[in-house]
């Protein structure tokens, strides 16, 4: 299992100048990857619950966040190695077009580092604000996934659906990686892991419990059997929310949430359960992320070698 870290999205400690700090930290300690989210706003009356809590309100985090796609596109300036990825950025946000063409370019400019984490969203609010129906978002969802791998590898893109448009051309550049970058789906239902195999390359999931992690791996296998596909290409993503304490919690405990020889001890269980990539994040911390604690918990926790 590889372990990233998340960068400095969200709060008061999400700064260019910070963002770079964790990223540069982040390499030289031999972290695998760097992990972005996307949020458009904070709505003051949702709509809808947030998920997978229904009833309670958004966390404080969600009130003041960067945008994914500039932020890596800042750091793959900053690193060379440390690979670059999203949490995910929501299809319905934008046209296929226009989200193939950043994607690609970033890819360009990071020398094929890309891991793109693409999902549906579940903010009503967010839909009403970029004009997009809340309805037959999965439909939406699969048909972006199927028109984005056509601009992606298809010398002449000619692709007409229900939802998305792109008339006989060619557009260039495409991706560094071949035939295309790595492309996880996350969300919440149970469609989310055939959409996962179907028509991408595995799972990202947000702050996946450790007691589902092995369900949805063998979900995602036997779903890959099924349509004849080798379960061992799919990738499985989750954030980790972690919080140090200076004591022992023992027994029972929220994984990641412990000392740091506990949570050493809750990297490796999620290793054991087939999970290929945990990010540990520090955006959603009580209180607020700090960056000096920050480097201080990933030199702590940092990958051995």
């Amino acid at each position: 299992m590889h372990l990233g870290f998340a960068l400095p999205m969200a709060g008061e400690w999400a700064t260019p100048d910070n963002q770079v700090r964790v990223a540069r930290a982040a390499e030289a300690l031999g972290y695998h990857s760097l992990w972005t989210f996307q949020r458009l706003l904070y709505a003051l009356k949702p709509k809808n619950d947030y998920p997978p809590l229904p009833g309670q309100p958004w966390p404080a985090a969600f009130e003041r966040v960067l945008d994914p796609i500039v932020s890596l596109a800042y750091v793959a300036g900053a690193t060379s190695r440390v690979r670059l990825g999203t949490s995910v950025l929501l299809m319905p946000y934008y046209q296929p077009i226009v989200l193939a063409k950043q994607l690609a370019t970033l890819d360009l400019v990071s020398g094929g580092r890309l891991d793109v984490g693409l999902g549906i969203g579940w903010s009503e609010d967010e839909y009403d604000a970029v004009g997009v129906p809340f309805r037959q978002r999965g439909r939406r969802g699969d048909e972006f996934l199927r028109c984005l791998q056509a601009i992606w590898t298809e010398s002449e893109v000619e692709f007409r659906g229900e939802f998305y448009q792109v008339p006989r051309s060619r557009v260039e550049p495409k991706p560094v990686q071949k035939p295309r970058p790595p492309i996880t789906i996350g969300g919440y239902s149970p469609v989310v892991v055939q959409r996962a195999v179907r028509l991408g390359d595995g799972f990202n999931g947000g702050n996946v419990p450790l007691d589902r992690v092995a369900p949805i791996v063998g979900e995602l296998r036997h779903a890959a059997i099924a349509i004849g596909r080798d379960p061992s290409t799919l990738h499985v993503v989750s954030r980790g929310s972690f919080q140090v304490h200076d004591r022992p919690q023992g027994p029972g405990r929220r994984p990641l949430w412990g000392t740091i020889e506990e949570i050493r001890e809750d990297i490796g269980r999620y290793a054991a359960t087939g999970l290929t990539e945990l990010f540990l994040e520090a955006n959603f911390q009580p209180g607020g992320a700090s960056l000096d604690r920050t480097l201080a918990q990933m030199e702590a926790l940092a990958p051995k070698t």
